[in-house]
């Protein structure tokens, strides 16, 4: 569904608070490699195994650059004038086979219960459906039957134009954000609780785009027609970024995601506010009174 400019406003300004005091995660840094700080058991292990994975590559490209070096040194024609006639070496090559085979099983030990952990959905605590459109994003509480769309901070949807012009940093800095984070801030965020198990059912609209969160360890193919599901239970309040990770179209490098995780009692706030904002359902609230209806 798409917002009008007054509903879109009112909605950044009340989920803007958070944002000024929380951290903010997923931003370039100037000369920065590696990952982004792991924000999710998720995260933690894909990293762990990525390092694990590039030791043993190092290891096997130093181990074979140092044999060729040796080979050339000790059996070149000057050194080695008369080569030796066999053709094979049974020990060397019963080694260049278990060697291999027990490295392979060290790294699917180690890879597919990472995979399966991220595969097995577990039961969401929240419930939310993500829908990529060309080019924003759509998100649906489905617990409490609300939704809204989320645009770039500069896009044309915002008033703006896709530069970041004086009126675009405006509105970064009215929302919480700064000129930095242009290109990765949006009008309106998905908002989730710290500590909670958030389970996303991602599609897309019209072509295939990919919904992620590096310091999550997350990330969905968005497929017209299909629903596929992500899960993440974020450990540390703050602000996150992502980027639609599908080539898309004209506008895909304008369709970023934003994930700002607050505490339990800074989403009750934010849940209240967004079922009033959003014609949601006040009935699913916790603590609401629910009302039978008569037979």
């Amino acid at each position: 569904m798409r917002l009008t400019p007054s509903l879109m406003a009112a909605m950044a300004a009340l989920i803007a608070l958070p944002a000024r005091a929380q951290e903010v995660v997923g931003v370039p840094i100037q000369g920065g490699t590696g990952f982004q700080p792991a924000a999710t058991e998720l995260a933690r292990d894909l990293q762990w195994l990525d390092g694990a994975i590039n030791v043993i590559i190092i290891a096997i490209t130093l181990f074979v650059v140092a044999l060729l070096a040796f080979v050339i040194v000790r059996y070149n024609r000057r050194s080695n004038p008369n080569p030796a006639k066999f053709t094979h070496n049974t020990p060397i090559e019963i080694a260049w086979t278990i060697v291999p085979i027990l490295i392979l099983v060290f790294i699917g030990a180690n890879s597919l219960p990472i995979l399966f952990k991220q595969q097995e959905i577990p039961e969401g605590e929240i419930n939310i459906k993500v829908t990529g459109y060309q080019w924003y994003w759509g998100y649906e509480y489905t617990d409490h039957e609300f939704a809204f769309d989320s645009y770039m901070i500069g896009a044309p949807a915002t008033g703006g134009d896709n530069r970041l012009t004086p009126e675009v940093e405006a509105q970064l800095i009215e929302a919480g954000y700064s000129r930095d984070e242009f290109l990765l801030a949006t009008d309106t965020a998905v908002v989730v609780p710290v500590g909670k198990t958030v389970v996303m059912t991602v599609t897309g609209a019209d072509v295939i785009h990919s919904w992620t969160i590096p310091a999550f360890g997350v990330k969905q193919d968005a497929v017209p027609g299909r629903l596929a599901q992500l899960w993440f239970e974020a450990e540390k309040e703050g602000v996150y970024f992502g980027q639609c990770s599908e080539l898309c179209g004209q506008a895909h490098a304008y369709m970023p995601i934003t994930v700002k995780v607050v505490s339990e009692e800074e989403y009750a706030a934010w849940l209240e506010g967004a079922i009033e904002e959003y014609a949601g359902d006040p009935s699913t609230l916790p603590g609401a009174v629910q009302v039978a209806s008569a037979d």
